[in-house]
């Protein structure tokens, strides 16, 4: 398919990070997008802003006769009335990964996987390559604040750097020259077997790389370090494991992190230092860097660039104050990212209460991971669990059983003052009763928690 050729672009399911951004792109290479969500956002007003023709619901009269491509989020269903329609008339569909694949043709690809650490590591990168000089076209799961555009910053350089979720082996259809691996571990087991499934997914996308391509892998992670194989070129980053890239010295200063940086066992010169919290944020870094300087960018500019980096949307995201009380957001959904973020506030304030705010995110993932959820919250001094997310067309009827009842229970019997949300109306109010001025209240989940962090902070 020849990109430069299409002359009207129809998007289902418009509002969603992945494919706004899609839907960003086409209007910038001057295309005619038209574009359906169930909902509206502030994402489908700005893209309204930019020339989008946007449709509130699904009905196949939103979708244009002449039509050349439409391109729809994995969650669009294949008896959605705009998908028959298509169908109908022949013409052609992509799924949001599928059009990666597309856009990536031609391109360098840096594509960025694992279970955790995607979102901030492709920011990171394409920030990298951006103070380089190269012009990279990035595409994020989230808004990075130093792109006019946010999840998208259009670019016409060699270089196409993109996150790869692993749903569903989504990443499986775009092909990587650099492949960035943060880490391995259990998620998504409504699709996955098990780790061994996941493990053997990550396996072929690295099978993918070509002979001249490379694999950027985190030595710390034990299931990437002992599993995961490649016949060409690994770069190795870590902590605590040899590794050719680590930082050393870490330490946390006036809400600032602190490291030197080992390049093959060697100091780089200055001190590396990050705004952003926690060691999971130095391990991004520590991939981002690594990526950087197998492309021969100068480590000047990649200690500048991690230097000024402030973050990301929803990823520690200080979004205002309440009668003293910082409200931070952030779409921790995964227990290690859970525990990881309660862990970085906890350095970033250590002398100020924890109040954790938590909406977990599908039933199965509850269900499967519910052992490590209730350990996620034992460095938080109150924890408000609200009631479990529900995922549309991913959510089996035997997974229902488990509530964020259960949690409550088992998160109390660990010593952590722990309520139960109830829905997000109810949540917030227990939010407001509950929050003391100086405390760091930090909103996590991968839904519509983040309404909360913002009604609060406004």
């Amino acid at each position: 398919m020849n990109i430069e050729k299409l002359k009207k672009v129809h998007l289902i399911g418009v509002g969603g990070i992945g494919v706004s951004a899609v839907a960003r792109l086409m209007l910038d290479m001057g295309k005619s997008v038209s574009g359906s969500d169930a909902n509206k956002s502030e994402i489908t007003k700005e893209l309204q802003g930019l020339g989008l023709i946007f449709h509130l619901g699904h009905s196949e009269g939103n979708l244009p006769d002449d039509t050349d491509l439409v391109v729809y989020s994995p969650a669009i269903q294949e008896d959605n009335p705009e998908r028959e329609k298509a169908k109908r008339l022949g013409i052609k569909e992509l799924s949001y990964p599928e059009m990666l694949g597309q856009i990536g043709r031609g391109k360098k690809v840096i594509a960025i996987s694992g279970t955790n650490g995607k979102t901030t590591t492709t920011a990171l990168i394409g920030l990298i390559l951006e103070a380089a000089k190269l012009d990279p076209l990035v595409i994020v799961g989230s808004k990075v604040k130093s792109f006019k555009e946010g999840n998208l910053r259009f670019g016409q350089g060699e270089y196409f750097v993109v996150e790869a979720c692993e749903y569903r082996a989504n990443m499986l259809n775009i092909n990587p020259d650099v492949l960035v691996l943060t880490n391995i571990e259990e998620d998504h087991l409504d699709y996955y077997r098990d780790l061994n499934h996941i493990t053997e997914t990550f396996q072929k996308f690295v099978d993918q790389l070509p002979a001249k391509g490379f694999l950027i892998l985190n030595n710390d992670d034990e299931v990437s370090r002992e599993k995961i194989k490649s016949k060409g070129k690994v770069a190795t980053y870590g902590i605590k494991n040899k590794s050719a890239i680590m930082a050393r010295g870490i330490k946390v200063e006036n809400e600032k992190q602190y490291f030197d940086l080992l390049c093959d066992g060697e100091k780089i010169d200055e001190t590396f230092s990050l705004q952003v919290p926690g060691v999971f944020n130095v391990y991004n870094a520590l991939a981002a860097t690594a990526c950087g300087l197998e492309l021969g960018i100068d480590p000047k500019i990649i200690r500048e660039t991690l230097a000024n980096f402030i973050g990301t949307w929803r990823r520690f995201e200080k979004v205002g104050e309440r009668d003293g009380a910082i409200i931070i957001s952030d779409y921790a959904h995964h227990p290690t990212a859970v525990a990881g973020t309660i862990r970085a506030a906890k350095e970033f304030y250590p002398d100020r209460r924890l109040v954790a705010v938590f909406k977990p995110h599908q039933h199965n993932r509850t269900k499967k991971l519910f052992k490590e959820f209730c350990e996620a919250f034992d460095q938080a001094d109150l924890a408000i669990i609200s009631e479990i997310f529900e995922v549309t067309g991913r959510e089996a009827k035997e997974d229902q059983d488990v509530s964020s009842k259960d949690l409550v229970r088992e998160i109390g019997k660990r010593g952590v003052n722990t309520i139960y949300g109830g829905n997000l109306e109810e949540t917030r109010k227990l939010v407001l009763e509950n929050i003391k001025k100086g405390d760091i209240v930090l909103i996590m989940g991968a839904g519509d928690i983040y309404k909360i962090a913002d009604e609060i902070a406004k």
